[in-house]
């Protein structure tokens, strides 16, 4: 067959579909495809119009197989294809093609007007269908009591977002990727927790010291963030860097006592550290990560009123007064301050329990080592 007869048999193809006559417009294309003409593209997108026309719905599948073979990634042969799975009752598959259909449409320059109709209706589809699926799930596991399998199903149903730990600067393998810890897993926090009233007692004793947690340093770039020296995110130091802030410190015994009984890194230039954080009313912390996987910030709160909350990851905890929160930074993670008065936490830093004797030996030579080349990262939230 000629180019020239492929193309007349393919004018009259597209007739037959305008007028409704599948039968017609299929044998015209079949014959193209038969043929094999040379430098002329098979009409497998035609074909599988004209056996739908007809009702063959296994002849269509087939068009429409050969035409996602040649190009996967056909907006149209997807958007059929899907048509064709939703017709037949199946929703995964057919939301599948509409899903890369979609996908493809978003990457695609000058998708055709005539395909915009057809991305709607799978988008529309593809809501309709997930909310089948989501009574489906929930009819045969209905309130499950086991927390991980209840977020596990958020998960799958898209109710909750999957965040993984992603340290700005240092990440170590292998631990588990939880962002929270009970509280209850660690027997110190019984007797931190009873040191609260004490602590407070100092804290309101104190009228000065706080400066804004995010401050410039004129040797680096300054960090991209809004609350950069600005006091309604402030900080009073009583361990910084590995060292005592003396005149801080002097004013806060009780404080400095109670933080000695923990299990605080020593890690030269860097830990211990520990400071109270006073967020104020109105006050936002924008979503960032920390720079450690391997350790876990604590905060006890001092002063928690109402209206104040922590996000990490997809989970929000509000700070109970003398209730210690402990969790891992290096998720994505939150703050603010939504209610009238100021909320001051005490903060510090512990290992992460599931790092092992021997590893902290290293890491802490590791973290030295790295921060004998310059002067150490500090965390800017």
């Amino acid at each position: 067959m000629t180019r020239a007869e492929a193309e007349h048999l393919a004018r009259q193809g597209v007739e037959a579909l305008r007028r409704g006559d599948g039968g017609a417009a299929r044998a015209s294309f079949d014959r193209i495809i038969a043929s094999q003409p040379e430098g002329f593209p098979l009409p497998w997108l035609a074909l599988a119009q004209a056996c739908r026309m007809a009702g063959d719905t296994a002849a269509e599948t087939q068009a429409l197989q050969a035409q996602l073979r040649e190009q996967p990634r056909h907006i149209a042969a997807l958007l059929l294809m899907g048509d064709r799975k939703r017709l037949d009752g199946d929703d995964r598959a057919a939301s599948n093609f509409y899903t890369a259909a979609l996908n493809q449409a978003a990457v695609t320059r000058d998708v055709p007007q005539s395909l915009h109709p057809l991305l709607r209706q799978a988008e529309l589809f593809k809501r309709e269908a997930s909310e089948r699926f989501t009574a489906h799930v929930e009819t045969a596991i209905a309130s499950p009591r086991a927390p991980r399998v209840a977020q596990s199903i958020d998960l799958l149903l898209g109710r909750r977002e999957l965040h993984l730990q992603q340290p700005s600067m240092f990440y170590f393998e292998g631990l588990p990727q939880r962002a929270f810890y009970s509280r209850d897993e660690f027997a110190w926090v019984a007797e931190l927790e009873a040191d609260t009233p004490a602590i407070r007692a100092e804290l309101e004793a104190v009228t000065e010291g706080f400066a804004p947690y995010v401050e410039g340093d004129p040797d680096r770039p300054l960090p991209n963030n809004p609350l950069l020296d600005d006091p309604a995110w402030s900080a009073l130091h009583l361990w910084r860097g590995g060292e005592i802030v003396e005149a801080n410190a002097a004013r806060f015994p009780a404080t400095m006592a109670a933080l000695a009984k923990l299990p605080i890194p020593r890690i030269a230039g860097r830990s211990p550290m520990a400071l109270f954080s006073r967020l104020t009313p109105g006050a936002h912390i924008q979503p960032h990560h920390g720079l450690l996987n391997t350790r876990l910030i604590c905060h006890l709160p001092i002063i928690a009123p109402p209206g104040c909350g922590l996000r990490v990851g997809a989970d929000v905890h509000e700070w109970r007064e003398g209730e210690l929160v402990i969790f891992d930074d290096s998720f994505e993670h939150e703050a603010w301050n939504r209610g009238t008065e100021t909320r001051t936490v005490l903060l510090f830093e512990i290992w992460k329990p599931e790092i092992d004797e021997a590893e902290r030996i290293e890491l802490t030579r590791l973290f030295e080592a790295i921060d004998a080349y310059g002067a150490p990262m500090m965390d800017q939230g």
